[in-house]
């Protein structure tokens, strides 16, 4: 029988790697919240139509990356590829209109059914913030700064590059679909058979085509910021002022889009050239017609996801295992104490290990393995005389200190 592996796509978060992604998350999580971002969680498999209405039925995604399968009872189910739908549907679903303007922070998996790669995965993990209910461009300006500050805080920011674009209002947006469409006609037998496919649906998705020869096309298409109107001018025109009022640095991309209809103004993406290919780290955008394209009520909304796996590669500074402190009995007699001993000192606060068999050889060598801090050592002689032998681990030196002082004693190790 072959040896069981990982699906592919998919991999183990052992513990070094855990810290990182926790670093992660945690620090998100943190940065979110003074920002009056507040967590939430939705489930991991929604209904097909949450991610079919919304992502479209000519995006990659719903053609060629859902997970999606039939349940015992027939429904039709789809592991979440995104978490702004499903942060969409809750506000319908849980009637949280009322409670408008709405903050949410999220983290957890995602899937998607794409081709493994560096930074890419079919399990991956993100976190996101969503900003629901505000239609102004501070909306805007305060997402991006969100994001900005949880990767200054992970010493990542300076390394990354801030790019911005709007899509304009809908007035703007079939100004420009109407030129690129005719643009992109004038090529109809070199464009890809995908894209071809996609030009009378959704042409917008075009410029977004992995296509070499489609690309080409692209890069002489007609430029999107050429079609805006004067609305959608001065609204762009207010979110750089905020950005640089809050001394956010930026480049205007002005081939960064987002192919869905509800999406607009706005669009903008963290990359970081060191992660090769796959160097976005954080991509987000307002989409205003989102909810309402879902069957809730017309409401604005902007918010950005950031790939967790991307940015714990980004990760400079070593986060460090925890340094435990070992207990080491000597004999089956102190057995008992050093059980009672271990779990007073873990109550009181200290990462404590235990070995569970072994000589005092055998016991010292295991708290080398962990890098303990220091040695927490009874014996016979100890027992007797209601203490313990304290050993430094690094330093080597050691002391006999009474079992009701060893807390005190070993405050200097608290993590």
């Amino acid at each position: 029988m072959p040896s069981l592996q990982p699906v592919r796509g998919t991999h183990d978060l052992l513990p070094e790697e855990m810290r990182r992604f926790r670093r992660v998350v945690e620090t998100a999580r943190a940065v979110a919240e003074r920002y009056g971002y507040l967590e939430m969680a939705t489930p991991i498999f929604e209904f097909s139509e949450v991610f079919q209405r919304t992502l479209g039925d000519t995006s990659d995604i719903v053609t060629k990356e859902m997970y999606s399968f039939t349940d015992r009872g027939g429904e039709q189910l789809t592991l979440r590829p995104e978490g702004t739908a499903s942060v969409v549907r809750a506000l319908i679903s849980e009637g949280l209109a009322q409670h408008l303007p709405l903050k949410y922070f999220y983290s957890g998996p995602m899937f998607r059914y794409e081709r493994p790669q560096k930074g890419r995965l079919r399990q991956f993990h993100q976190t996101g913030v969503e900003l629901l209910g505000v239609a102004q461009p501070q909306g805007d300006v305060e997402i991006i700064a969100v994001g900005a500050a949880i990767l200054r805080a992970l010493g990542a920011l300076d390394r990354t590059v801030l790019e911005i674009n709007t899509l304009g209002d809908s007035e703007s947006r079939g100004a420009y679909r109407s030129v690129l469409v005719d643009h992109l006609k004038g090529h109809l037998t070199r464009l890809s058979k995908e894209s071809v496919d996609r030009l009378d649906r959704n042409p917008l998705r075009i410029l977004d085509s992995k296509d070499e020869g489609d690309q080409a096309i692209v890069a002489d298409a007609p430029v999107y910021t050429d079609y805006l109107n004067a609305a959608s001018r001065s609204f762009f025109d207010a979110v750089k002022q905020g950005l640089d009022a809050v001394g956010i640095a930026y480049q205007i991309n002005p081939r960064l889009v987002r192919g869905l209809d509800y999406y607009c103004h706005t669009c903008f993406e963290f990359t970081a050239a060191e992660l090769g290919a796959q160097k976005t780290v954080m991509a987000g955008g307002r989409y205003d017609g989102l909810v309402e394209t879902m069957g809730g009520s017309p409401t604005p909304g902007v918010g950005w996801a950031s790939g967790i796996e991307r940015v714990a590669m980004m990760l400079r500074d070593v986060i460090p295992e925890p340094r435990p402190i070992a207990v080491v009995p000597i004999g089956e007699a102190a057995g008992v104490t050093a059980l009672k001993l271990t779990e007073s000192l873990r109550r009181a606060g200290f990462t404590v290990d235990l070995g569970f068999s072994g000589n005092i050889k055998k016991r010292m060598a295991r708290a080398d393995k962990i890098k303990a801090v220091a040695a927490v050592i009874i014996g016979d002689d100890e027992l007797a005389k209601g203490a313990a032998m304290l050993r430094d681990l690094q330093s080597g030196a050691q002391e006999q200190v009474p079992l009701d002082q060893l807390p005190d004693r070993l405050a200097l190790y608290r993590r």
